[in-house]
């Protein structure tokens, strides 16, 4: 459920949304190695590094209907430590992928108690890729704007009123049982979304005394072995940092204001490839590790099937017809497309030694460029000025296709970069 703004804007290519959904429901709901709750809970860590408040309240929705502790909801520090482990991947992947090393993936094997199997490592490794790059996908199309003041109305197109998914495309082959599913979620969603908001709203009232009175209980007892005074300037911190309410005024389940809570070093972002450390890390040449080649088999051997829903995807994406996009630079379809491909690959730091990189600037306008590096690499900066101002003639559905292929090879990006460092652990 909730998923109403994204798929009204992947609509305009039912394929795509098809292999998509059926993606997005193998990753949380089918039988997998990470419990149903924790599945949610990551993926609420990895939207949370991209401030994405959509995301986040859909996920802290279903977690909650998956049995989720709602304490957890708190913030990491209110969670297992097996789970806070994954913190420093999740933030090395939404934004420097290239420094994941064999180490990282070692650190969380074999961490005694709290290790991960290699499977379900996969699982959350797949499961971060997916929801950042859907970040990215829900910024650069405008569906953040359903979360709150400040919406940006002209990137909604489907109008009049709330048109829903399924009556936006029934006339696009979408599959009938596809709707049906579609339209259950949406009434399941409307009929369960208010009794969950009260359901979180009594939980923080009844947690919220306690934890006030333990926290200045502690710093009581600090303040008279420190001879610092609970009141005065001196005092360490504000006790309420980091644990901000998972209900806010207006009745959200959260808000931009406690996205924080959900990750660690918030100031850690996208940095450019080109500026790294030379000695730091070295270009990856997809010659030498492909998805093709290695990726595959490697996520379908220890996560089965998840490789043939994410090869089906990529695929997908690279099929989508864009004659009209091709015809405005005078170059064949796959031509545009491979070029917008290499661009956002080039910005991770991924190469094609095949490829003639003098063509992106050819092809790829600066107006238009600017747009996919925000989407890209820091989507929560994307603004409805960004979106409006690159291809001003072209159709609504040809730049919800350029979102899609922002999508994809943001999120093959990642786990070409996850996938290689897991293998060279395995070697």
């Amino acid at each position: 459920g909730r998923l109403e703004a994204v798929t009204q804007q992947m609509g305009y290519h039912p394929q795509y949304l098809d292999s998509f959904l059926k993606t997005q429901h193998y990753l949380l709901h089918m039988d997998g190695p990470l419990p149903f709750d924790c599945r949610h809970y990551i993926a609420i860590m990895a939207a949370a590094r991209h401030q994405c408040r959509y995301l986040v309240n859909l996920h802290v929705l279903q977690f909650l209907r998956a049995g989720g502790d709602p304490q957890w909801l708190r913030g990491l520090d209110f969670i297992p430590p097996k789970l806070r482990n994954l913190n420093e991947i999740n933030k090395i992947l939404a934004h420097r992928p290239w420094l994941i090393t064999k180490e990282h993936i070692e650190k969380l094997l074999k961490i005694s108690e709290w290790s991960w199997s290699l499977a379900e490592l996969v699982h959350a490794v797949v499961l971060l890729a997916h929801c950042h790059a859907l970040a990215s996908f829900v910024f650069g199309c405008g569906c953040e704007q359903d979360e709150g003041p400040g919406s940006r109305g002209s990137l909604n197109p489907l109008s009049p009123g709330n048109q829903c998914f399924c009556e936006a495309t029934a006339g696009n082959g979408c599959s009938q049982e596809l709707l049906r599913i579609n339209r259950k979620r949406s009434l399941d969603s409307c009929m369960e979304l208010d009794s969950l908001q009260e359901r979180v709203q009594r939980i923080h009232v009844e947690t919220e005394g306690r934890e006030e009175t333990r926290l200045l209980q502690q710093d009581r007892e600090e303040g008279e072995g420190q001879g610092v005074e609970v009141g005065g300037t001196e005092h360490r911190s504000d006790p309420s940092v980091g644990l901000s309410p998972p209900a806010d005024t207006d009745g959200e389940v959260t808000g931009a204001t406690n996205l924080a809570c959900y990750m660690q070093d918030p100031d850690f972002g996208y940095q450019d490839f080109a500026r790294r450390d030379e000695d730091q890390t070295q270009v990856f040449r997809v010659q030498d590790y492909s998805w093709e080649d290695h990726g595959f088999s490697l996520v379908n051997r220890l996560y089965s099937d998840i490789g043939h829903l994410l090869d089906e995807k990529f695929r997908m994406v690279d099929g989508l017809q864009s004659s009209a996009m091709a015809k405005r630079q005078g170059c064949e379809p796959s031509v545009f497309k491979r070029g917008i491909w290499n661009y956002i690959h080039c910005m991770f730091g991924i190469r094609y030694d095949d490829y003639d990189y003098a063509e992106v600037n050819q092809l790829l306008e600066r107006v238009l460029k600017v747009y996919i590096k925000t989407v890209t690499c820091y989507p929560e900066k994307t603004n409805s000025e960004m979106f409006d101002r690159f291809w001003k003639q072209f159709k609504h559905s040809e730049k919800v296709h350029v979102n899609l292929l922002i999508l994809e090879a943001r999120m093959q990006a990642e786990l070409l970069y996850a996938l290689q460092a897991i293998t060279q652990y395995m070697i």
